[in-house]
């Protein structure tokens, strides 16, 4: 077999001069282990091999870089299998791996055979801390054609023939309940009635009227969520507030407080964010004093007289641009507007009572593009302060943040070749700073070496030094290294959209792969509402093509001169804007 197989290597490749007698060698970055149990069909051999190496994979020959990087579909049948990987670098110079695989099919959905309960889900799920008018929804698998009761007498109710055994109710929380920390009881009784019964794996308890109820933010990013929904970037959040705002709490989901904005509004908040206020405190609620609007040297402000910190959340809108921010528990009780002429950016300033507890406050910006707001108390004074579109939008007039993603023990991304995400974001950005200082641009980095940087700091670090812009350079990854490849741009907020949308234009001249301009996104980088900002996704380091790409110097170069064009874009957009 070996001479079969070195035969076909000579006739394919021709034979390899002397000066390609390297020792072959193969490094897998996956799968990692010799003996692999997988559950999907679709799997794939990526790594590297030598550059001037040749390989087979169970004699079909793969496509080898330039790098040495490789990857190989798998499409896999149950049972054993065994896949040979031979590496050539010159006839009778090989190197063999062995990778083991056993595919076993996922055993299909089973009905529970005998009186159990096989399993018992609450929703929302975790440790509940409950007020009257609340719901426990319960979702019980267990023998079908049973009785299943929760607690005393909430009645769970067998699913359609599609799924029987599944058990499904709901309770709503009631004013004469006395739930102490405690777990559910479900019971379930079969035709001859017989029963059992299981416990719930969470705890439920009612939120006490003798424990305190108003908490205060602590912190410089503490934030809203919300709901309760994850990614693998955490919960959407609202935005981030001041702190010591005020904020009624009426229930707990695990580490997750459920506060009460208004009547009809709920969100929630991380518990390490808050802390309570001694029995007592007032619901959070205020009227309005007068508003005022004024500028100095750099922004405009709006003042907002109120008596208390309350919680508020913004929106940017475009055509036209406005600031809108919903105020909530606040009331007007405001006779006029004072707008003075030293304001530059504000158009207009209004407000509306949309509900009774909601004031909504709209500011006008005489712009299209938004450059940036922050919303914090001065007091119990609500301020927001509108950054101005700069004077002059000359590129050597800003100061322009630059992200290098990652870094220390943060690695991120991993190529075929063992590259990293963290080195090359670094490389990148080095170059990009370069290019933009030689532009006359002053550039802010948070990185310049390898060294572990914490995504909080980063933003805390933007928000004290003002940039004009942020670019956050990153590289993507896929669990599929060979379709999937590509540039993308990031933004968060509909007013900052055309900074990413004109680098992406920009990027795509490289003849990349479009992975599209993806906006709502909820990466830290992209939260901050101060200024516009960007998150670049170059290149998608999995894939051993896109991975040779930006492990080739030039190339990092070309990435950020185009970063550079599209900055120059967006701002030659702001200045036909003005016309």
């Amino acid at each position: 077999m070996k001479k079969i197989v070195t035969a076909i290597f000579v006739i394919a490749y021709g034979v390899v001069s002397a000066q390609n007698n390297v020792k072959p060698f193969i490094k897998l970055v996956e799968p990692l282990k010799e003996k692999n149990n997988v559950k999907a069909a679709r799997n794939f051999l990526i790594g590297s091999t030598c550059k001037s190496c040749n390989l087979t994979v169970n004699g079909t020959v793969v496509k080898v870089y330039p790098t040495g990087a490789f990857a190989y579909e798998l499409n896999l049948k149950p049972g054993d299998t065994a896949f040979n990987l031979i590496a050539f670098s010159a006839p009778g110079l090989s190197l063999t791996k062995k990778v083991l695989y056993n595919y076993t099919l996922p055993a299909p959905p089973d009905t529970v055979k005998t009186l159990a309960i096989a399993s018992i889900e609450t929703f929302p799920e975790g440790n509940l801390m409950l007020q009257p008018g609340d719901k426990i929804k319960f979702r019980v698998k267990a023998l079908t054609r049973c009785t299943v009761i929760a607690g005393k007498n909430i009645p769970l109710f067998e699913m359609p023939v599609a799924m029987p055994g599944i058990y499904q109710g709901e309770y709503v929380v009631k004013e004469t309940d006395s739930f102490l920390v405690t777990k559910i009881a479900v019971t379930i009784t079969d035709s001859a009635g017989k029963s059992i019964t299981k416990e719930t794996k969470n705890t439920i308890s009612m939120f006490s009227p003798y424990s305190p109820t108003i908490a205060v933010t602590k912190g410089r990013l503490a934030h809203l969520l919300f709901g309760l929904g994850e990614d693998r970037l955490g919960g959407a959040k609202i935005g981030y507030l001041d702190s010591m705002i005020l904020l009624n709490v009426v229930g707990k989901v695990d580490t997750k407080y459920k506060v009460q904005l208004s009547k009809y509004r709920t969100v929630y908040i991380d518990d390490d964010q808050v802390q309570f206020l001694p029995k007592g405190n007032f619901t959070p609620e205020s009227l309005t004093s007068n508003f005022r609007a004024y500028g100095d040297s750099v922004n405009d402000y709006v003042g907002i007289g109120l008596s208390a910190r309350l919680p508020y959340q913004s929106m940017q809108l475009i055509n036209p641009s406005k600031i809108v921010v919903d105020i909530f528990g606040a009331t007007t009780n405001t006779n006029w507007i004072t707008q003075l002429e030293n304001v530059k950016e504000i158009k207009n300033l209004y407000y509306e009572q949309t509900a009774d507890d909601i004031l909504r406050v709209t500011i006008e910006l005489k712009h299209q593009q938004h450059w940036g707001h922050k919303i914090y108390y001065r007091g119990n004074m609500l301020m927001i302060k509108v950054k101005r579109q700069p004077e002059n939008l000359s590129l050597n007039k800003l100061t322009i943040a630059i992200d290098a993603g990652h870094g220390g023990s943060n690695t991120g991304a991993g190529g075929p070749t063992g590259s990293s995400e963290k080195a090359l974001t670094l490389a990148v950005s080095l170059k990009l700073q370069k290019a933009l200082e030689q532009q006359g641009v002053k550039v802010i980095m948070t990185r310049t070496k390898e060294q572990f940087f914490d995504n909080k700091d980063r933003i805390l670090f933007y928000r004290d030094s003002t940039p004009d812009l942020l670019i956050s350079i990153h590289l993507n990854s896929s669990a599929d290294p060979i379709r999937v490849s590509g540039t993308s741009t990031f933004y968060r907020y509909i007013g900052f959209r055309n900074l990413s949308h004109d680098i992406y234009k920009r990027m795509l001249e490289l003849d990349l792969k479009e992975y599209g301009n993806t906006g709502s996104f909820n990466f830290m980088l992209n939260s901050p509402i101060e200024y516009p900002n960007a998150l670049v996704e170059t290149l998608f380091l999995s894939n051993p093509e896109d991975e040779m790409k930006i492990l080739d110097e030039g190339f990092q170069q070309q990435i950020a001169e185009k970063i550079v064009l599209g900055i120059k874009d967006f701002l030659e957009g702001c200045k036909k804007e003005e016309k």
